[in-house]
């Protein structure tokens, strides 16, 4: 798909250094357009009644030992990512403790992709995703794997870029069924109306702030940040 893009966009700086990662591809609604397309003749041609679930479930068992087997390149992707080191630490090279988002946060964007990709390729649809454009990297890198998997081409599409641009083509685009989302309150809104304006598509939404935790100056520190990580996630 990088080959039909019309220009990069850079991702934001990394926390640590205050340098940009690096460029990346960004896409359009045509982007989008050819992506669906793609994943329409893939679910009809090799995918979705074409391959039977138990084959589905080995080919999803070998992009997991994939993932498994390539981890600590994931950690190091994810680090740029979201500004954490890869590491099970909880303490910075200051030596200042990290909060409790900053842990969570650490696997959250490949975390974003596991949930949405596993359901949906378990049961034989096929995806265009767009990654966040601040956090691109794990995405990209994880495509890589689909194919090395055994993935057939088309049943899983990556297209960066913007909200206003890339996610807005794909919430109205006529032969996209379902959306899942995880942003804020009003994208969500968004979504929702133009799903109503468009093909009623069904919609999954994960939206907002949660999880406030108060933590009193008598608590045991690290567990209380362990218990705050693990109701973020």
């Amino acid at each position: 798909m990088t080959g039909t893009f019309a220009y990069t966009f850079d991702t934001p700086a990394f926390k640590a250094t205050g340098k940009v990662i690096t460029s990346v591809a960004a896409g359009s609604s045509k982007d989008v357009d050819i992506a669906v397309d793609v994943a329409k003749k893939a679910y009809k041609s090799s995918w979705g009644l074409k391959v039977p679930g138990t084959m589905r479930g080995k080919l999803l068992h070998k992009l997991a030992d994939l993932l498994e087997s390539n981890i600590t390149e994931f950690a190091a992707l994810e680090s740029l990512n979201v500004g954490k080191w890869p590491d099970n630490s909880l303490e910075r090279p200051s030596g200042k403790m990290i909060t409790a988002f900053e842990l969570a946060n650490v696997v959250v964007p490949q975390l974003m992709v596991a949930w949405k990709f596993g359901p949906a390729l378990a049961t034989g649809n096929t995806i265009v995703l767009k990654p966040s454009e601040i956090t691109p990297l794990t995405a990209m890198r994880f495509t890589d794997l689909v194919m090395e998997a055994g993935f057939p081409p088309g049943v899983v599409n990556i297209v960066n870029g913007y909200g206003p641009t890339v996610g807005q083509a794909i919430i109205l685009h006529p032969l996209i069924e379902k959306v899942a989302f995880t942003g804020s309150i009003l994208v969500g809104r968004k979504i929702l109306k133009a799903s109503s304006e468009s093909n009623l598509k069904v919609v999954t939404l994960e939206l907002g702030g949660k999880s406030p935790t108060i933590i009193f100056d008598d608590a045991d520190l690290g567990q209380a940040i362990e218990c705050a990580a693990s109701g973020i996630l």
